[in-house]
């Protein structure tokens, strides 16, 4: 198998910048295919963190092929690539300012 270029640069869908890729494609499909095209390293450890989020909110099991059907679709929604509606996961980002208004 090769090595993997350091040095591809992707024009990720993503974060819209040139950024460096993946080493291969994170699935064994035309989807696996295009993330490895035009998805950065940057942007997928993005989604991983993401995607933990909704298996834990709704106990997604991987090995199923429902599972897998519905994170290929919010993978999909989050890149752009489909329209819809991201389902809604229990957890919700600190705001940027929290530690600031936190005075007594």
């Amino acid at each position: 198998m090769p090595e993997a270029d350091p040095d591809r640069l992707v024009d990720c869908i993503k974060l819209e910048k040139k950024l460096p890729g993946l080493a291969k494609p994170p699935f064994p499909n035309e989807l696996g295919q295009l993330v490895y095209e035009k998805v950065s390293k940057e942007a997928w450890d993005l989604w991983l963190q993401e995607s933990v989020r909704f298996i834990n909110t709704y106990r997604v099991d991987l090995s199923s092929k429902e599972g897998t059907e519905f994170m290929l679709k919010q993978l999909r929604i989050w890149l752009g690539l489909e329209e819809g509606e991201m389902a809604q996961t229990a957890w919700t980002p600190p705001e940027e300012d929290a530690g600031e208004s936190a005075e007594s």
